[in-house]
């Protein structure tokens, strides 16, 4: 692909869509901003609101006064928008005449799954912020006989905290936690075609169980903290992928830069629990 016959707008659409196959934490967030942001700096203002209390009436009075109207907590919290990652490489004319077809297809690809990455990395980070509860003040020790236990207790968080299991929980584990997993729990979905998109890989009850290495590790690499939640839990926007190519000043060679805009917050923290578990 010569730097003449480049197309920004199909670049950039192109390494969208393989973001959207790509991301794993990135689809089960609530996505609904979007389309408001447009450049880094801008914010969202999410609002919000507490849960009115249900007062009883009995039917003998119930022509008689009423308690006061109560002022409704205000839960809007503010979105910022402020991450980047880039990329910026070139491709020699030499290189591009020797190759057989499809560099820059392949250099398409690449791009995507490394801003995919990038992108799922700092969504599954967001399990270990102060805002979000974990299932046990210390890390639980996880085993073949205990991990259905770990997550039956995770789900009962949830469901304590008024959660609707059946509007959609996802539970995205590490590869060592899932291999625990499989071995307790063998009637898994057998319906591959569909349930391996985007890292999907069982379910159990109403949760979808799906598969990241970008599970968040802390202690040293010791802790997994695998993320319980809802969709409507983190809030995250990528309103922007931009791409153009030029000639290096100093090279016979085609060059391709670009950045992905993104952010994400944790703005329903009772409908996620940070499930801290650590191996033998």
């Amino acid at each position: 692909m010569a730097y003449t016959n480049f197309i920004p707008s199909v670049w950039a659409e192109s390494i969208n869509r393989e973001l959207e196959r790509a991301c794993v934490f990135a689809e089960d967030c609530n996505r609904q901003y979007e389309g408001l942001v447009s450049s880094k700096g801008d914010s969202v203002h999410i609002l919000g609101v507490g849960k009115p209390t249900i007062r009883s009436l009995d039917r003998e009075n119930a022509s008689g006064e009423i308690a006061d109207a109560e002022e409704i907590a205000d839960t809007s919290t503010i979105l910022n928008i402020n991450q980047i990652r880039y990329f910026n490489y070139k491709v020699g004319d030499i290189d591009k005449a020797q190759a057989i077809g499809g560099l820059m297809d392949s250099l398409s690809q690449e791009t995507s799954e490394g801003l995919a990455n990038e992108i799922d990395k700092y969504i599954a980070n967001m399990v270990t912020g102060s805002d979000v509860v974990k299932l046990t003040e210390n890390a639980t020790l996880v085993t073949k006989e205990n991990v259905l236990g770990v997550i039956d207790d995770a789900i009962q968080a949830l469901q304590e905290n008024d959660v609707n299991m059946s509007s959609g929980v996802t539970i995205t584990v590490s590869p060592r936690f899932y291999k625990l997993f499989k071995q307790a729990y063998t009637s898994n979905d057998t319906n591959n075609s569909e349930m391996l998109k985007n890292g999907r890989v069982a379910t159990y009850g109403n949760v979808a169980v799906k598969l990241s290495n970008n599970v968040a590790k802390t202690e040293d690499g010791a802790v997994d903290n695998i993320m319980i939640r809802t969709k409507r839990a983190i809030a995250f926007v990528n309103p922007l992928t931009h791409t153009e190519a030029y000639r290096p000043e100093k090279s016979f060679a085609d060059a391709v830069k670009g950045y992905a805009l993104f952010d994400g917050k944790v703005v329903r923290p009772s409908e996620i629990i940070n499930i801290n578990v650590k191996y033998a």
